[in-house]
């Protein structure tokens, strides 16, 4: 029965869907009236298969960037492109999409434990914890986890594993991208630390713009290294060196 299905991680699928659709309502009026949504490429997510598609993307808040891209892939797909006007995640229609996210950050509360249900693959932090550089070996259950959302369906991840704008991307997504070769689509979004507290569930600034650019597959050679590759993508986020300095340009242009 459809009331007693389960994912590949034998969580509920209706229990998923509700959580979506509940936290989809909360921050459907603030993505839509707080804030301006601008959105570009989002037909895109039309013409993916059902599987084995990576997303990346640089990242700004630990919430809010998800849940706008829930909101936007979800719009797409009911057939509303580049608007999160039409409430698509009310319907639900693709349950089988799910996110990277730091362990620690989604058991860090009652919220985020929910939060958690809607698609999160969890992992501890090689490189990071309780907010100090540490070095720990990485769990290979957790890899195995990234392997079958992967092959379940939409993997969303950050490559960079931070907030922190233009730090270096963590080589264990290029290592995913070598090993299952993906269709990799890449997204740049911008306008969320503006907006947002760093944990995304906060208002700094109201009425400002969210932004979110989706790109066309990248197309890799798989006979390069995983440094090459990890260069690749981030270039395609627009976090390598360069975009910083043409950041730091714009911003002294418009001071």
């Amino acid at each position: 029965m459809p009331l007693f299905r389960k994912n590949i991680f034998n969580q509920s699928i209706f229990l998923k869907k509700s959580t979506i659709r509940f936290f989809g309502s909360v921050v459907y009026f603030r993505f839509n009236f707080r804030y301006k949504a601008r959105i570009e490429g989002a037909e895109i997510f039309n013409q993916l298969p059902d599987k084995n598609v990576l997303i990346i993307s640089n990242h700004q808040t630990y919430f809010a960037d998800v849940s706008f891209f829930f909101h936007t892939i979800h719009a797409a797909i009911t057939g509303h492109p580049n608007s999160i006007r039409y409430p698509g995640f009310l319907k639900c229609k693709k349950h089988n999409i799910y996110y990277v996210a730091a362990e620690e950050t989604m058991k860090a509360g009652f919220l985020p434990k929910l939060l958690a249900m809607s698609g999160a693959v969890t992992i501890n932090r090689s490189w990071r914890a309780g907010g100090k550089n540490v070095r720990r070996k990485v769990d290979k259950s957790e890899v195995q986890n990234i392997d079958r959302a992967l092959q379940d369906g939409w993997l969303i991840t950050f490559p960079q594993g931070t907030t922190t704008p233009y730090a270096p991307g963590r080589i264990g997504t290029s290592i995913i991208v070598k090993k299952h070769k993906p269709i990799v689509i890449p997204v740049v979004i911008d306008g969320f630390r503006r907006s947002f507290d760093k944990k995304g569930l906060k208002t700094k600034k109201t009425n400002s713009e969210l932004r979110m650019r989706i790109k066309p597959p990248m197309e890799i050679d798989y006979t390069k290294t995983v440094e090459e590759i990890m260069q690749q993508m981030m270039t395609a986020i627009e976090q390598t060196p360069e975009f910083n300095t043409m950041d730091k340009i714009k911003k002294q242009e418009i001071n």
